[in-house]
Formats: structure tokens, sequence, C-alpha cells
């Protein structure tokens, strides 16, 4: 589980990041990420629409899976990261090491992005 020190729980985080981020995606999970250099702590927010997976339980099962993926690479993170994870209908029943497969591509891509700005 990903530790509570790490959550995104703030709307405004969630905001600056989606808005004012680099975006990347795949057909399993779209990632927002933005380096905050005033502050130290790194953020990871999911978000999992309830109009692309329609039942709760699937909404959290994905969001579980991708909360245990994220705390093995939190610590790679750069300080200040702040990181949307938004997952798709595609990534219900995808075992953990694809969609693992798929988050660290995406998270690649984003932060080339971010970086090349």
């Amino acid at each position: 589980m990903l530790p509570r020190a790490h959550r995104m729980v703030d709307p405004a985080d969630f905001t600056a990041a989606i808005r004012q981020g680099a975006r990347a995606g795949d057909p399993l999970v779209v990632v927002h990420v933005r380096a905050d250099e005033e502050r130290d702590s790194r953020l990871v927010g999911f978000v999992v629409p309830k109009r692309e997976i329609k039942r709760a339980n699937g909404r959290n099962r994905v969001k579980r899976q991708l909360r245990h993926l994220m705390r093995e690479r939190v610590a790679d993170l750069p300080e200040g990261s702040r990181i949307v994870v938004r997952a798709s209908s595609k990534a219900l029943g995808v075992p953990s090491k694809v969609l693992g497969d798929h988050l660290d591509r995406v998270m690649a891509r984003a932060w080339r992005k971010w970086d090349a700005r």
C-alpha cells in the first residue's frame, strides 16, 4: 500500500498536476506529472472514472493495484513530484506485471515531456 504521506488528497494538487503538468498515456493509463520545486514531498493521486468502470468494486480493484505499483516506484521520483494516474476501462482485469510495464513506459514519456519544457 502507498504510504499516506505520499497520497495526493488536496484537490488543488490534482488540478495543478492535470492542468500545468506534462501528460502521456496509452490505452490502459494516462499520467500527468509535475515537479513542484517549493515542496520536498512526493505525492501521487489516482483517478478511476465512474464513466470508465461502472462498478465500485472494479474501480477500487484498479486503484489498489495502482497504489501498490506506485509504492514500489515512489522512492525513485524526483523531490516535489506531483503525479496523477488515470486508469481506463481496459485496466480492469489486467495483471499487475502488465499494468506496471505500461505505467513505467507512460511515466518515462511524461517526465521526458516535463523536462523538455
